[in-house]
């Protein structure tokens, strides 16, 4: 069965609907990229796949043993996000609190996780450095580190490479790249849409036209080559 099933899905806020009718499957170790235009409801339909947001209608349908605690999260970050005051290890730590339950302290198996997780994420030596005084980059891979404490199956990336420069986005795209080549599943939002084409095997585009296929199937479908054509007009 398929970690995640949609069927005919809304998704908004106070029953205001921003995207309904969509129905996919995500399927254990795919990469799937969120893609259509502002305002079309990514952030919000990933949010209801979390379980923050309740659907509207429709359903959602875990399987394959995937519980919703065992779902990370890397959401986009705001600008008070960015100035925490806190270690690198305890932001990375505090990703194991689904674990961890009501207990006021981490026990020796969720330290080990995180500083596997660190060492993953190439900021081992960052530890006890403050959060707030790291680059974008490296922010994002403390989050990532964060995420995968949560995590072995599935990851959600809301904009991972916002904000970022060019080098540290190619070096984002690859980390994510060999999280998925590990066997953990991918559902990233992207309004980069050559990355979606590049990495993705999925695409599930929303918005006016909804569209769920493969990489392949969405370039030769109307949608596709439609939002396709007007982002390279831009």
């Amino acid at each position: 069965m398929s970690y995640v099933t949609v069927k005919d899905l809304e998704v908004g806020y106070d029953k205001s609907v921003i995207s309904k009718k969509l129905n996919f499957k995500i399927e254990a170790g795919e990469y799937l990229c969120i893609v259509g235009e502002n305002g079309s409801g990514k952030s919000t339909l990933m949010k209801t796949l979390l379980g923050l947001l309740k659907p509207i209608g429709g359903e959602i349908i875990r399987g394959d043993g995937l519980e919703a605690d065992e779902i990370g999260y890397l959401p986009q970050q705001t600008i008070v996000q960015r100035d925490f005051p806190a270690s690198v290890e305890e932001i990375v730590l505090s990703g194991c609190q689904s674990r961890s339950g009501f207990r006021p302290f981490y026990n020796k198996e969720e330290k080990k996780l995180a500083r596997e997780n660190m060492e993953r994420m190439g900021i081992e030596d960052m530890a006890h450095k403050c959060y707030r005084e790291l680059s974008g980059g490296q922010q994002q891979r403390v989050l990532l580190a964060r995420a995968l404490c949560s995590t072995r199956k599935v990851l959600l990336l809301d904009e991972p490479v916002a904000g970022l420069d060019p080098r540290v986005t190619a070096d984002m795209y690859d980390l994510i790249e060999g999280l998925n080549k590990e066997g953990i599943t991918i559902i990233m939002i992207s309004h980069d849409i050559d990355a979606a084409m590049k990495y993705a095997d999925h695409i599930l585009h929303i918005g006016n036209d909804v569209f769920f296929g493969t990489k392949k199937e969405y370039i030769n479908s109307e949608t596709g080559s439609s939002f396709l054509d007007g982002q390279k007009r831009r």
